[in-house]
Formats: C-alpha cells, sequence, structure tokens
C-alpha cells in the first residue's frame, strides 16, 4: 500500500459524512507505518472503543470505510476466526464489525458485517511480523503471495457489499 496523508485518508471516507470524516479519529503515526507491508491501514478510535476505521487502495484510490464493533461480544473460552486474513485468536481476538453501507443505502440504514482482528492487523498476521495471542498461526500450504491474494480478495468482497 502507498503511503497515505490524515488528509488523504478524511477525503476517502465512502460511508459517512464529510462532518463525520473530519472527526473521524486518524492515528498520529501515519509516517511510522510499515505502508510496504499493508494491504489496508486498520485503527481503533482510542476515544470510542465501539469505533474503528480501516483504509486501502481500490482501482488506484484510497477507500476509507467507518466500522463498530457489535455492541454484544460473547466471551466464550473459544477460537474465532478472522474473515479477511484467516487468522484464528483466543476469545476477544476477533469482533464483529459493521459498516453503514455506501450512498443511500447507508442513509436509510442499512449496514454490512465481517468478522475482523480485533486490532485489524490483518496485514501483519499474514506476514508473520505480528503474532497473535495465541502465538502461531495455522500451517498452510499456500505461498505468502497466495495468502496476501486471498486477503485482499476477501475485502475486497466485503467492500463490494458495501456498494451494492
Amino acid at each position: 500500500m502507498r503511503p497515505l496523508t490524515e488528509q488523504d485518508i478524511r477525503n476517502s471516507f465512502v460511508n459517512c459524512s464529510k462532518g463525520e470524516a473530519k472527526r473521524m479519529f486518524v492515528p498520529h503515526d501515519l509516517g511510522e507505518r510499515p505502508w510496504d507491508d499493508l494491504d489496508f491501514l486498520g485503527w481503533r478510535d482510542p476515544g470510542a472503543p465501539d469505533r474503528s476505521c480501516l483504509v486501502t487502495e481500490r482501482a488506484g484510490r484510497p477507500v476509507a470505510v467507518a466500522l463498530r464493533l457489535a455492541t454484544s461480544q460473547r466471551g466464550f473460552l473459544h477460537r474465532s476466526m478472522c474473515s479477511l486474513c484467516l487468522t484464528t485468536h483466543p476469545s476477544g481476538g476477533v469482533s464483529l464489525m459493521t459498516a453503514r453501507k455506501a450512498g443511500p443505502a447507508g442513509r436509510e440504514g442499512n449496514s454490512v458485517g465481517v468478522y475482523v482482528c480485533t486490532d485489524l492487523a490483518c496485514s501483519l498476521y499474514v506476514r508473520g511480523r505480528k503474532v497473535p495471542d495465541s502465538g502461531t498461526r495455522f500451517e498452510e500450504s499456500l505461498t505468502l503471495e497466495q495468502q496476501i491474494a486471498r486477503t485482499t480478495g476477501n475485502l475486497a468482497a466485503f467492500l463490494d457489499k458495501l456498494f451494492d
């Protein structure tokens, strides 16, 4: 992913108003992010724990999405799998996040959900740059490039649903 500025990110939100995008928390350490290892940049809002964002490239331009964590998280003592990168985490490491749809459907209250790594670090898990709390990822027969392609494909499928 190419490096983005705060303004690039704010201008690229597709599922919130310009005013909401202007008030959205954007990380201040954008210059320190490992852009070459990111398929998307994701973060949690430290001032609003139920709010998250992700930004990726789509058709050569940045697309940012505002997400909400589901209000009732299950407290089961089991492992869950991220729908994007297929990393498994112990309880709490995967969350259901919902995004208001883009355009008129979103203004009518329609949304789409996805189970995703709670810390939104999918790209780093796939590349082995970050280790899940369980200490390991399942060993796969796919190459790293194939795993990255699967992750970006899963993200693209989620984004497609936002524009339906």
